[in-house]
């Protein structure tokens, strides 16, 4: 037997401004999934981004302390550069944080960084005209 990835799991402090964080990036959760302490949303390709609040994690984890900083991150491919710009306007001017505001990449991507609710960070990205893939 060979393990699979199956799916993407973040803890979160507040399960109603992270479905709305990631719904407003296209993620589809399921009506009411704001309200309980576990939501899924399904991704193309058959993996799932798992959400669990810290009381939830707690439940069956009583020493769990959420981590500080952000050790990771979610990179959204986005269809050109434009949209990476557009993306990240609406997200900051929704109040979310911009870490990494939008740049030319050397590696040839228009690339940028913005938080979630919990500080971790969501990379957007797409190939630069001419740029390999």
């Amino acid at each position: 037997m060979t393990p699979r990835f199956d799916a993407f799991g973040l803890v979160v402090s507040d399960m109603a401004a992270s479905v709305a964080f990631y719904r407003r990036l296209g993620f589809v959760f399921p009506d009411g999934a704001d309200a309980h302490p576990h939501a899924e949303a399904e991704l193309p390709g058959g993996l799932r981004l798992l959400l669990d609040t810290e009381e939830s994690v707690r439940a069956f984890h009583p020493g769990f302390v959420p981590p500080a900083g952000s050790r990771h991150s979610l990179a959204l491919r986005c269809d050109d550069p434009a949209e990476v710009d557009l993306v990240y306007g609406e997200l900051t001017g929704a109040g979310y944080h911009g870490e990494l505001k939008p740049w030319d990449a050397f590696w040839g991507q228009r690339y940028a960084v913005v938080h979630d609710p919990d500080g971790n960070g969501v990379d957007l990205f797409a190939a630069l005209p001419g740029a390999a893939e």
